[in-house]
């Protein structure tokens, strides 16, 4: 309630005031002339001077505290100018407090304390006011209640009451401190309207405050209009937070100052990026920042910027360039493939003279078992580089190579650049195992995405589909293995070196398992060289009669069986040192597995011995014929394929030409039926190189002559009575080698392959090369 105590001319009353009065300090709050209001008395003294107070005249001084701390404050702890007041009302509360009421008469200033001990007194000097009122005076007070007036409706602290309260208080005077003593300001600034003594100063000052608390009701009506518009409002968090977002851009601050921002920013930094990169993992940062926890998108955009901070875009490990520490090492872990191992060295060389080189891309080519995968761990290790693999074998989606787009749920980079990231550096050695097995279906061709992968001179910009940033990949030393050329792309063969690693000799597979096999076994089954100990003729009984292949996985399965043997004997107490020998292999591996079936099988007339290909390396390979009377028919059996049946005709139809050279009856092939047989007939056969085969088989059957059993063949025939060359040679020398052939007959053009198989495989053999199909029947035939 507002008490006027002024005339018409705007002079106050002069009421008899005291020149001594008790003074009670207030702590947090401002009391000014003319208003009305409550307190609690807690403090001793102060009930004290209330009980007095209201004994006499119900007079007090009341003057604020400059530290509202202070519980026993002296002079210089309270402001110099406060409020004359009357208690118009005091209770008594149970805890032994006071409530009051006390309403303001004029301002005083406070000259010095005269009672300090029962309770605060004080001499004062009173101020009354008197002013002229003016235009500007009137002009003020009206801009006054008009700004009020807009403060209470949009305050929520401030009552509807004080707008009507105020539109009827006609003193501007009053005005003025009923506002200051209602709006949210802070009590020094009430204290400085308090002593303000000129009424236009005041008007003035209480203007200021009063626009500084319309503009900052308005923006925190905008702020709260912002945030409700994007928001749910049951989510309580999600809305606090988009609060402090609209507050922070009202201010002008950054966003980014958010703690797991600034992390981010500090990884982005220490990634050491390239500028095109950083640019694009700052803008994704920004988006971040303005999205949402709670966001699908925010869960997404963080994902992505984890992969772009933790891939190894500045990170590599130091080449090894001692060339003879790398050889060593390569001779440590692989037997021969010199091939291999000279090329590598050649790398290092060129590696030392030209340190920016770009690596190589090369493909192992070679039938299982023969340690391609193996001779890449050998090769990382010889050069001092991380090591990754990644199986491509079966894999039909392109994104397993170049990723998903980040529009896919659950999408990531493809394997290249998640194996970059898992060997945290960016020149390891990548193998890409078995990448003849990739398929290719609505998915896409993976293989056609590895073409940019393994091409020197655009892997330096290698887009992921999930990046959509480049990354480089041509300080990373490919290395692809396959057991087949044939199913690779063209396209994705010429941008690859291939190096072919041919099957073992027995000599050599003796080697292998002396120095890195029987070692290995030992280890692995808790034995050592007292316990058990292999002869090098067991070994070759394992090679020859127990194990068929060009790698040597079959040779270490078994000598792991008879590790495995010999450690129960040695769990059971038998401690005495097993020798194997050629004897005792037997018993530990079971019947002979394997026989020499040259000698055997060529015994009869019709009977030859030809040299296959297979994807397991090379193989030989028996045809049979046979004749019964009949009309003529010929009869093809053994799983044989268009081909191989068609140079089966080719080879028959070039024998009736000739029938008279051969001795054979006109009429034979008009009263006889030819039934021409490869056994093993479980298994596919096909290929042009059976040819020269079948045509020394079916001459051996119509003249009665025996094929020389120490003999192996191959070759595509003609109608003309050619002999055409063929691929797979290295592998067929090498499996008429562990066949025990002697004697190899060959295309003449297939010449110059020889020069690719070791001079340890043709040593004891003899090559007979041939263009026409006559030469073979006259080396063949006895």
């Amino acid at each position: 309630m507002v008490i006027g105590f002024k005339n018409d001319k705007g002079i106050k009353d002069r009421l008899f005031i005291p020149a001594e009065l008790p003074i009670l300090p207030l702590r947090g709050t401002v009391a000014y002339p003319d208003l009305v209001m409550p307190l609690i008395v807690g403090r001793e003294k102060s009930i004290r001077l209330i009980d007095d107070a209201m004994a006499k005249d119900k007079m007090i001084g009341i003057i604020t505290q400059k530290n509202p701390d202070i519980e026993d404050p002296d002079i210089e702890d309270l402001y110099t100018i406060g409020t004359v007041a009357t208690i118009m009302k005091m209770v008594k509360m149970v805890d032994g407090s006071q409530r009051i009421v006390v309403q303001g008469i004029c301002r005083f200033k406070l000259v010095e304390f005269t009672e300090r001990e029962y309770t605060l007194k004080a001499k004062i000097l009173p101020i009354f006011e008197e002013y002229q009122r003016d235009i500007e005076i009137d002009a003020m007070y009206l801009n006054l209640k008009n700004l009020y007036k807009k403060a209470v409706e949009m305050a929520p602290y401030l009552s509807s009451e004080l707008a009507q309260i105020a539109s009827k208080v006609e003193n501007p005077g009053n005005l003025s401190d009923l506002i200051a003593s209602t709006i949210n300001i802070s009590v020094s600034e009430k204290q400085e309207i308090l002593e303000t003594i000129d009424l236009k100063e005041r008007l003035k000052k209480v203007t200021i405050l009063l626009n500084r608390e319309v503009e900052t009701l308005e923006l925190s009506s905008r702020i709260q209009t912002h945030v409700k518009e994007g928001i749910d409002k049951k989510q309580r968090e999600y809305y606090l937070r988009e609060q402090l977002k609209a507050i922070q851009k009202e201010l002008g601050e950054s966003e980014d100052k958010f703690t797991e921002i600034e992390e981010i920013r500090k990884k982005i930094v220490e990634a050491k990026m390239p500028p095109d990169v950083q640019k694009v993992a700052e803008k994704e940062l920004d988006r971040l920042s303005k999205m949402s926890t709670m966001s699908a998108e925010y869960t997404v955009s963080r994902t992505y910027l984890d992969w772009l901070i933790e891939l190894p875009w500045s990170k590599k490990t130091e080449d090894n360039l001692n060339i003879e520490e790398a050889n060593t090492i390569l001779n440590e872990d692989h037997y021969d493939l010199e091939k291999v191992k000279k090329r590598i060295l050649e790398y290092l060389a060129v590696r030392k003279l030209k340190p920016d080189m770009k690596g190589p891309i090369l493909c192992f080519v070679g039938p299982p078992g023969v340690g391609k995968t193996s001779l890449g761990k050998s090769i990382a290790r010889a050069l001092g580089r991380k090591f990754m693999r990644i199986s491509l074998g079966g894999i039909r989606d392109e994104a397993e190579i170049r990723g998903h787009r980040r529009t896919y749920v659950g999408a990531l980079p493809g394997r290249i650049i998640q194996g970059i990231k898992k060997a945290g550096s960016n020149n390891p050695v990548f193998m890409l195992d078995e990448v003849d097995k990739i398929g290719m279906d609505f998915r896409g061709d993976p293989s056609s995405a590895l073409l940019e992968v393994l091409d020197p001179e655009q892997n330096y910009s290698f887009s992921d589909h999930y990046l959509e940033v480049p990354f480089d990949l041509s300080k990373v030393m490919f290395i692809a293995t396959a057991n087949m050329l044939d199913p690779i792309p063209p396209a994705l063969k010429d941008r690859m070196e291939v190096l072919e690693l041919p099957g073992y000799t027995e000599e050599e597979k003796l080697m292998i398992a002396r120095q890195f096999l029987i070692p290995k076994e030992r280890f692995e089954h808790g034995l050592n060289e007292d316990l058990i100990e292999f002869e090098d003729e067991a070994i070759k009984v394992i090679i020859r009669s127990y194990t068929r292949e060009s790698g040597v996985r079959n040779l270490e399965r078994e000598i792991a069986t008879i590790c495995r043997a010999v450690a129960k004997d040695v769990a059971e107490g038998k401690n005495e040192k097993k020798i194997i020998t050629a004897d005792s292999i037997h018993s530990y591996l079971g019947p002979i597995k394997h026989f020499s079936e040259v000698a055997e099988r060529t015994k009869y007339a019709g009977v030859a011995t030809g040299l296959a290909w297979t994807p397991t390396g090379g193989d030989i390979l028996f045809i049979e014929s046979t004749k019964m009377r009949g009309k003529g028919n010929l009869s093809l059996t053994g799983q044989l394929g268009d081909v191989m049946k068609e140079s089966a005709q080719a080879a028959l139809s070039y024998i009736r030409s000739k029938a008279s050279e051969y001795n054979i009856p006109e009429d034979f092939f008009e009263k006889n039926d030819i039934h021409i047989h490869v056994p093993q007939g479980a298994i596919p056969k096909d290929g042009p190189s059976a040819g020269i085969t079948m045509l020394v088989s079916l001459v051996s059957l119509l003249t009665d002559r025996l094929v020389r059993n120490d003999v192996a063949m191959t070759g595509e025939i003609t109608l003309r009575g050619l002999v055409l060359p063929v691929g797979g040679i290295k592998q067929k020398v090498l499996a008429a080698k562990r066949a025990g052939i002697k004697s190899v007959i060959l295309p003449k053009l297939n010449e110059k392959d020889l020069e690719e198989v070791p001079e340890s495989i043709k040593e004891n053999m003899d090559f007979k090369f041939i263009e026409r199909m006559d030469e073979a029947i006259d080396i063949c035939l006895t």
